[in-house]
């Protein structure tokens, strides 16, 4: 008797387990279905969830549910954004002709593109001034700050705390006791490069500062991977600094450190500024609650220059893909040349067809890459990549060290984008970023020969170079590519 009503539990355990898994393959189906946009990936997870019942299911909720977007929009949908009543007269995509005598005829096609994608007018009247390395960089930052008489606001992914950080630090003080109104927001996880951090030294100074996102508190999992890669400095509200380069000693190559890093940041006025602004006032709303408003935060933003521009801001919230789109769209208008330099290439599919197209309709295709790297699992997923892009004819330069960590891309000499964005999923999917779109010959032409200095300094990759790496290290990059959607 015994045995069979063990038998009768079993029994019923084994069709509760049936059930619960039919159940939950169900579930997740209809979840693939409904969300997955790339077909390949929802036949791969449909296939997984019923080849092993039950398990397939409760991995693809945790691993192949973007919880990031979601938890993205969810926190920040409440948020009320703000919008300054631009000071200049927006340029229409139709007067770029007027801009641009030799281009504005098809730049328009893509200032139409990117206007429609982010929502935010063309600005004329825009001085944007390359600042290479933190020689040049750091001495305009800290000049601003000194000069600031009413607000400063700076966002910035790493803050270190070495002689460069503890500067920028003393500045902001200094500022401060001085009566401006200063607000430092730095990312939870980049803030935790250097130990000890920085933070202690700002409340030292009596700057008001805070931390965006927790990093690593397990109650926050779900948005751990929500970091903010914006680096924005405004001065008064008319003054401002973008780009890709942090707060650490490292970018002063000429104090030889022991991780020297290149990069290139912008000084950037005009109205723009009111744009950069904007976004550093709605992510300080975001963390802390304070709305930054009134004319102290945006003034009355006078012309400065010839540059046409735009904020290209990006992240996982209402903004997700804007920078995407950006991109493809400025690939799919170039005619002559495009010029990229990032520190990481871990390129999507659908860019790497872009890519392709470009070059194979003639556009002369330039990716210009760091030799060295700081991240060695980054550059393994990057070179098993390598290969798609150079069949097809686009060009892969490598730049002698020190590792460069420039971000920039140049089309036909008239087109510039700039900031922070990486090509790299993480960049283009998960981080906060913030670029700026430029339409200027004169300004365009000066990059593209800065560009071309360390283009003729660099490697030339090609197909056999890459063809002729040994088993193991192909094999090592291939894996490593397989997590690209993680690095």
């Amino acid at each position: 008797m015994t045995t069979v009503v063990a038998n009768q539990g079993l029994h019923i355990w084994h069709v509760a387990a049936l059930g619960l898994g039919v159940l939950l393959s169900g579930l997740a189906t209809g979840h693939v279905v409904l969300n997955k946009r790339d077909s390949r990936a929802a036949i791969a997870w449909v296939g997984f969830i019923w080849l092993i019942p039950l398990v397939g299911a409760v991995l693809y909720f945790i691993f192949g549910v973007n919880r990031i977007r979601h938890k993205a929009a969810l926190l920040r949908r409440s948020l009320e954004r703000y919008r300054a009543q631009p000071t200049q007269d927006e340029c229409l995509p139709e007067e770029l002709q007027r801009h641009l005598p030799d281009h504005g005829g098809y730049l328009k096609m893509l200032a139409r593109v990117v206007g429609g994608v982010v929502e935010r007018p063309l600005l004329p009247g825009n001085r944007i001034d390359p600042l290479v390395n933190g020689e040049e960089a750091y001495p305009a930052m800290l000049e601003a700050i000194q000069h600031a008489r009413r607000t400063i606001s700076f966002v910035n992914y790493i803050f270190d705390r070495d002689e460069v950080g503890v500067a920028f630090a003393h500045a902001f003080g200094e500022a401060a006791r001085r009566g401006v109104e200063v607000r430092v927001l730095i990312d939870a996880a980049g803030g935790r490069y250097s130990w000890p951090t920085i933070f202690h030294k700002l409340r030292q100074e009596g700057v008001k500062y805070a931390r965006f996102r927790p990093a690593f508190a397990l109650w926050h999992l779900m948005s751990m991977n929500m970091r903010t890669h914006r680096k924005i400095l405004v001065a008064d509200g008319c003054l401002g600094f973008t780009g890709g380069m942090n707060i650490r000693e490292g970018h002063c190559l000429q104090r030889q450190p022991p991780n020297p890093v290149q990069d290139i940041h912008f000084r950037v006025e005009g109205p723009v500024v009111t744009q950069m602004q904007e976004v550093f006032a709605d992510d300080w709303l975001f963390t802390t609650g304070e709305a930054l408003r009134g004319d102290a935060w945006f003034p009355k933003t006078e012309s400065a220059g010839q540059v046409l521009a735009r904020g290209v801001p990006d992240g996982p919230d209402e903004n997700f893909e804007k920078l995407l789109w950006t991109l493809l769209g400025a690939l799919s208008i170039a005619r002559h040349s495009i010029k990229i330099m990032t520190p990481y290439f871990l390129p999507d599919p659908v860019v790497v067809s872009a890519l392709n197209l470009a070059a194979m309709r003639g556009v002369l295709v330039d990716i210009i890459l760091p030799a060295s790297s700081n991240l060695p699992f980054v550059r393994w997923a990057s070179r098993a990549m390598w290969e798609q892009v150079l069949q097809h004819g686009c060009r892969i330069w490598l730049t002698p060290p020190p590792f460069d960590h420039s971000k920039l891309m140049l089309v036909d000499g008239c087109w510039v984008l700039l900031g922070s964005a990486n090509w790299d999923p993480r960049s283009l999917r998960l981080n906060f970023e913030f670029n700026v779109e430029c339409y200027d010959v004169e300004f365009a032409q000066r990059l593209d020969r800065w560009v071309e200095t360390k283009r003729k300094v660099a490697h030339p990759v090609t197909l056999e170079e890459i063809n002729s790496r040994p088993m193991p290290a192909r094999l090592r990059d291939g894996i490593a590519r397989l997590l690209t959607p993680y690095l």
